[in-house]
């Protein structure tokens, strides 16, 4: 049977987790869904998780880093900041059926893409007594720029419900059912006040991915992006927004790189931001 993303696994099919730069959240959400997660054991074999397990396939040998495989789906964790990483991803490439990458690491660089904006050695300098002999790339790099990815899945950390969405429809052979829309869909749904209109508060809501359930304006507190950038974000329009309620323009500047601060839809941030301090006010 063929759908969209090509054969449905009739076997019971392999899973593998991997991890680059990152804090090992989005894969701590995975092990947070606790009774989907024996359901989902009984559908796929989990061959290669080293945050769960040390042992790795059915005859339970030592895990090995880099893994042994094939695996029918790989979901990727963290960005790309070494050369060694670098390398060992074209490797679960290659070994992979399906590569699905998950958080904000994985997908726009993450917290760690804030080098991207200066010289690595200076921040070498600063951290570490002996920075001879730290080895990294001059940027932190998503998952894509280096290997095709199958899917994106954006948060910091992802939400549970979606990861499992995700596993589910690869498994069944369909695309994943995850809405493109931004966070203030989720608050109209849940019947939060637009704390912007209401009270003035800054939000990025207008302009963040949905997936995190609109938490923060839920209690007053605007949204600041972990989701990162929704489909096609009228950043204009938001930062022009963000002025009136206050915000200076480094303020701006700062509020866009923060989880995803090397997503490409952010890249446009410093111009626009600079152009509206400029402009005379409304």
């Amino acid at each position: 049977m063929l759908t969209d993303l090509g054969p449905v696994i009739r076997t019971r099919p392999t899973l593998a987790v991997w991890k680059f730069a990152s804090c090992d959240g989005c894969q701590l959400t995975l092990l947070d869904c606790e009774d989907e997660l024996l359901g989902l054991t009984e559908r796929v074999r989990i061959d290669h998780f080293l945050e769960m397990t040390p042992a790795e396939g059915a005859d339970r040998k030592r895990a090995r880093l880099e893994g042994r495989g094939p695996y029918d789906l790989s979901l990727v964790e963290g960005s790309i900041t070494t050369a060694e990483d670098a390398e060992r991803l074209q490797y679960v490439r290659r070994i992979s059926r399906y590569l699905v990458t998950i958080g904000a690491c994985a997908t726009s660089g993450g917290v760690q893409a804030l080098r991207n904006f200066a010289h690595v050695d200076e921040f070498l300098a600063a951290v570490y007594a002996a920075p001879e002999y730290i080895a990294t790339l001059e940027t932190s790099t998503p998952i894509s720029a280096h290997v095709p990815v199958d899917f994106e899945l954006r948060g910091c950390p992802v939400d549970r419900h979606q990861l499992l969405e995700v596993i589910t429809a690869f498994l069944a052979g369909r695309r994943p059912q995850i809405s493109n829309h931004s966070v203030c869909f989720e608050c109209k749904r849940c019947g939060t006040t637009c704390i912007t209109v209401a009270h003035g508060t800054p939000c990025l809501g207008p302009v963040t991915h949905a997936g995190c359930g609109a938490i923060c304006p839920a209690y007053g507190r605007g949204c600041y992006g972990c989701f990162g950038p929704s489909s096609q974000p009228n950043l204009r329009s938001m930062i022009a927004q963000l002025r009136r309620d206050g915000m200076s323009e480094r303020d701006i500047q700062r509020v866009f790189r923060t989880f995803n601060a090397a997503s490409p839809e952010y890249a446009s941030v410093p111009d626009l931001a600079a152009e509206e301090q400029q402009s005379p006010p409304a």
